[in-house]
C-alpha cells in the first residue's frame, strides 16, 4: 500500500499496483501519410524576402509572438507575497519557505509536433528547460499535458506514441522526473483533429543566489550561445511569410543541450550578467527584439558573428534552432564571461552592442538588413493581441 501523510494524518491510502502497474493502452498505430510530403520545403516557398524589417514587424505582431501582457495583466499573478519574478520574463520565480526559489514555465509548439511529433515534443521540453535556466534555476522536474485527437485513428495514436517516447528519452537523459501529467483526447472539430499538442511544464530550483534580470542599457554587450542551423521547419517565419506549415523540424542534440544549460547556469552564478534570454519562436531576430523592446534600448547586431552554419540571411534571422541563449553583460566583464564559455567549449559569438540610438539593427556583410525604431516597434508588439481580439479598450 502507498500512504500519503501530513504528520500523522493520512490523506490517501492506495495499492501501489494502481500507480506502478497501470493497464497499457495498446491500439493500432501507423505513421501519418501527410509526413511523406510535408517535410519537403522545395516548391512550397516563394522567392526570398526582400524587406526584412517588414517581415520582423509581421512576426512580432503574430499571435504566438505578440506581447501577452494584455492577458496576464488582467489577472492576479501573485502567489501570496511569494512571486519575485513576475510573468513577462522567461519564467516566473516563487520564493520558498526554506530560503530557496522555484522557477516555473510551460511551453508548447504544435507546428513542430505536427511535422515531427517525437522531436517536436523534445523541443517543447527543452524550451521549457531553457526558460527556467534563464532565471538561474536548475531543472528538477517536469509535467505534461498531452492533447490529441481520436486515439482510435492509427495515425493519431502513432503521433501520441512518438510524443511520449520523445519526452521519455529527453527526461532520462537529463535525469528529470515526470512528476505529473494529464492526457486530453478526442479533440476534433468537423474540419478534423487538432495538431499533436503536448504542453510541457518544467520546474527549476534556485538554491544559490537569486538572479534578478535587469534591463539592457547603452554600452552593454550581447553574446549568443549555441549554433544557429538551417532549421525553419514549423517556424513562425514559414507560416506567416511563406504560408507553409512544414519543413524539417529543429533537432535537439542532447549532449549540446545539457552542456549549454550547464554553461549558462555557471555564467549566471559566477559572473555579473544583466539578463539571459532564450531563442525560441521567431528565432534570433525576435529574441533580440524582445530584449530591446522590454528594455527600451537600441541594439546593433552583426549576423556575421553568429555561430553555426553558413546560412542565408532569412535563415540566420528566423531559424528556430534549439539550445540557444542570449546573454547581456557589461563590457568590463567580457573576459570573465568568455573564460567560462571557453571552458565549457560551447559555440558562442559576441554579436552585438546596445547603444544610445533607438533602433534595432541587424547587419550582414556590412549591409543593414533590418532597422526598426524601438518605440514604434514596441507599441506595435503591445497592441497586436488586443487588435487581433478586436479589443476596443473602452471598458
Amino acid at each position: 500500500m502507498k500512504n500519503v501523510k501530513k504528520g500523522t494524518e493520512t490523506f490517501a491510502d492506495l495499492p501501489v499496483g494502481v500507480v506502478a502497474n497501470a493497464e497499457l493502452l495498446d491500439l493500432p498505430s501507423k505513421r501519418p501519410a501527410y509526413l511523406e510530403t510535408i517535410q519537403d520545403e522545395v516548391g512550397n516557398l516563394i522567392k526570398p524576402v526582400c524587406n526584412y524589417s517588414e517581415t520582423l514587424l509581421m512576426l512580432l505582431r503574430s499571435p504566438n509572438i505578440a506581447s501577452k501582457i494584455w492577458v496576464y495583466s488582467q489577472y492576479d499573478h501573485e502567489v501570496g507575497i511569494r512571486t519575485v519574478i513576475k510573468p513577462g520574463s522567461d519564467a516566473s520565480v516563487l520564493r520558498l519557505d526554506n530560503g530557496r526559489f522555484l522557477s516555473a514555465k510551460i511551453d508548447g509548439s504544435p507546428k513542430h509536433c505536427y511535422i515531427d511529433p517525437r522531436m517536436g515534443a523534445i523541443g517543447c521540453f527543452e524550451e521549457a528547460c531553457r526558460n527556467v535556466v534563464c532565471t538561474g534555476a536548475t531543472p528538477i522536474g517536469m509535467l505534461d499535458h498531452l492533447q490529441f485527437g481520436d486515439p482510435n485513428d492509427p495515425e493519431i495514436f502513432w503521433t501520441f506514441l512518438e510524443t511520449v517516447q520523445g519526452l521519455t528519452d529527453f527526461a532520462n537523459h537529463l535525469q528529470i522526473p515526470c512528476i505529473g501529467g494529464k492526457v486530453s483526447l478526442y479533440n476534433e472539430t468537423p474540419s478534423g483533429p487538432i495538431k499533436p499538442t503536448p504542453v510541457i511544464g518544467v520546474l527549476g530550483l534556485i538554491d544559490k543566489k537569486l538572479f534578478v534580470p535587469q534591463n539592457a542599457v547603452a554600452g552593454d554587450c550581447l553574446v549568443v550561445i549555441g549554433d544557429t542551423r538551417d532549421e525553419l521547419g514549423g517556424s513562425e517565419f514559414f507560416e506567416y511569410v511563406h504560408k507553409f506549415v512544414g519543413g524539417r523540424c529543429p533537432v535537439v542534440n542532447f549532449e549540446d543541450s545539457k552542456r549549454n544549460m550547464d554553461c549558462v547556469l555557471d555564467v549566471i552564478n559566477s559572473a555579473p550578467v544583466s539578463l539571459v534570454h532564450d531563442c525560441a519562436k521567431g528565432g534570433l531576430a525576435v529574441a533580440i527584439s524582445e530584449i530591446c523592446m522590454t528594455s527600451q534600448v537600441g541594439c546593433s547586431v552583426s549576423l556575421d558573428s553568429v555561430p553555426g552554419d553558413d546560412l542565408d540571411a532569412d535563415r540566420v534571422l528566423f531559424s528556430e534552432s534549439h539550445s540557444r541563449y542570449l546573454v547581456v553583460f557589461k563590457e568590463d566583464v567580457m573576459a570573465q564571461i568568455t573564460d567560462i564559455l571557453e571552458r565549457y567549449k560551447v559555440p558562442y559569438g559576441i554579436i552585438g552592442k546596445f547603444g544610445n540610438d533607438s533602433s534595432i539593427e541587424f547587419v550582414k556583410n556590412n549591409t543593414s538588413l533590418i532597422n526598426l525604431d524601438v518605440k514604434t516597434t514596441r507599441q506595435s508588439w503591445l497592441d497586436a493581441l488586443p487588435s487581433l481580439l478586436s479589443y476596443s479598450g473602452s471598458d
